[in-house]
């Protein structure tokens, strides 16, 4: 009887999931509208008041992204200050959205992919990928990679779409 191969493993494609990249580290938002006055403005003193009794430890080992859900102008001095006190017990922290916080901590995962062992293979990305924003992850996974990488594929083994294949001679 004839041996079983493997064709994909012979075939040097390393498969990559995206969701290797998804960030580990919690995830939560402080909004700044319950501490505007009348739900309109931010008054300094008390805001500083807030900022100095508030319970900033709860923040330790998680990524923070700063918000105001109101309508109001808030001034940019109120979101410095959060970011200082966040900075001080170095949590991660952005003046933004959850989805934008997501982007940056899966950026920085895949940008400190160490490409050295990398070199000249032949990737596939896996195509159903359980990860926030999968677009921007492929697209960032793309330009980091393709420094590298001798050719890009999206999909499975069985059924990929060629993205990169790197011109001979380069």
């Amino acid at each position: 009887m004839e041996e079983i191969k493997n064709k994909v493993a012979e075939s040097g494609l390393l498969q990559m999931d995206l969701a290797n990249f998804k960030p580990t580290i919690e995830i939560v938002g402080i909004d700044i509208a319950p501490q505007l006055w009348e739900g309109l403005i931010l008054k300094e003193k008390d805001f500083r008041l807030w900022i100095k009794e508030h319970d900033w430890s709860e923040y330790q080992k998680k990524a923070v992204f700063i918000f105001c859900s109101a309508d109001a102008i808030v001034p940019v001095w109120a979101y410095m200050l959060i970011t200082s006190k966040l900075a001080e017990i170095n949590a991660i922290s952005i003046v933004g959205t959850k989805n934008e916080l997501q982007k940056s901590l899966i950026k920085h995962s895949i940008e400190s992919v160490d490409l050295s062992e990398y070199q000249d293979t032949k990737i596939i990305v896996k195509g159903c990928s359980d990860i926030a924003s999968p677009e921007y992850a492929m697209a960032t996974f793309l330009a980091h990679f393709q420094k590298v990488a001798s050719s890009i594929m999206f999909g499975e083994p069985c059924s990929t779409v060629p993205i990169y294949k790197r011109k001979k001679g380069l």
